[in-house]
């Protein structure tokens, strides 16, 4: 029976030094986010993350800290806010310059005030017109997940050892996945989208073998499972984004973005360009004796046949659409 024990033992612990892994990302084994940026520079700079050669322009990461994830994140696994370890990884990759919206703005704005007082020094250069806006609001969300995987290793090794049942019953298989969402600030346009994951293997080592002691610096990504988990998965999203966004072409409609699209509503009026309303371009071409129905704002087919008759006459591109050089015919 003691020679039966000692094999069950040394097969759990195989068993546990084969599958302790770090965490894989997207399927492959990562760093998670390290080291330290100074402008363009960076320090121990994880290989996986993707780098560019220059900015794509500025971006402030915004995170919503009222959604059930953050709540998640700071009580039940204890570690801080996203927005540091995002900025960290952001300013490393080179692909955007961050700028500042959190804390730290409402410290600016206090310098700028004391400024305003008379207080400060006269050389303290704390005039208006330095700030440099955002181009970019990154904003990132979290979905956790959790498998126990050890529940029958568990009652198997126990049998034989307290000590082994409680480790291979602790073992669980920790799993996040995120996404982060990239708006132009400019026009309120969502440029661009990306989900990403990983897991990793957790034994509970830390509660069986190490006390209290183990749960110290919880609140690190760096030190925890799920803190390296997280920093993982966002490495993902964003090493993604990136690759989109090497080769972003802009979404187009015609007529331009926000004026009324192509799906028309019964009864909606549709805007047109060029400061005139489709409405008045059927008016237009009603007086030019190109459209024979009622003007009513709405887009149908008889709208574009009266309008591509038009664009043919005036030589303009056959398009069918009120576009910005039809309107402007339009108006002449």
């Amino acid at each position: 029976m003691n020679s039966l024990k000692m094999a069950c033992l040394a097969g759990i612990a195989t068993l546990l030094a084969g599958c302790a892994t770090g965490p894989q990302m997207g399927g492959g084994k990562n760093n998670p986010v390290t080291g330290a940026a100074g402008g363009s520079s960076t320090v121990n700079r994880s290989t996986q993350l993707e780098h560019c050669d220059r900015p794509l322009g500025t971006a402030a990461v915004e995170e919503d800290t009222s959604q059930q994830w953050y709540v998640i994140l700071t009580s039940q696994y204890q570690l801080p806010a996203t927005t540091p370890l995002l900025r960290l990884m952001i300013q490393q990759s080179n692909c955007f310059v961050i700028v500042d919206r959190g804390r730290a703005m409402g410290s600016m704005m206090a310098e700028r005030d004391l400024a305003k007082s008379g207080e400060l020094r006269n050389r303290s250069n704390m005039g208006g017109g330095q700030m440099v806006a955002a181009d970019y609001i990154i904003t990132p969300t979290i979905q956790f997940s959790q498998e126990t995987g050890g529940g029958g290793l568990g009652a198997i090794a126990g049998a034989f050892h307290p000590l082994a049942g409680a480790v291979a019953g602790s073992m669980k298989t920790s799993e996040a996945s995120t996404v982060l969402m990239l708006t132009d600030t400019r026009s309120g346009v969502q440029v661009s989208a990306a989900q990403g994951s990983a897991r990793n293997t957790d034994f509970g080592f830390g509660g069986v073998l190490a006390g209290g002691a183990a749960a110290a610096g919880a609140g690190a990504y760096a030190r925890t499972p799920q803190g390296k988990v997280i920093a993982s998965a966002f490495m993902d999203s964003y090493n993604q984004m990136v690759q989109a966004l090497r080769s972003y072409a802009p979404q187009r409609t015609a007529g331009g973005l926000g004026t009324g699209g192509e799906l028309k509503v019964d009864g909606a009026s549709s805007a047109g360009t060029a400061g005139m309303s489709l409405i008045d371009a059927q008016r237009r071409l009603k007086d030019l004796g190109l459209y024979a129905g009622k003007p009513d704002g709405i887009s149908g087919p008889g709208t574009a046949s009266a309008l591509r008759k038009f664009q043919q006459i005036r030589g303009l591109p056959v398009t069918g659409q009120l576009d910005d050089p039809t309107a402007s015919a339009l108006q002449q």
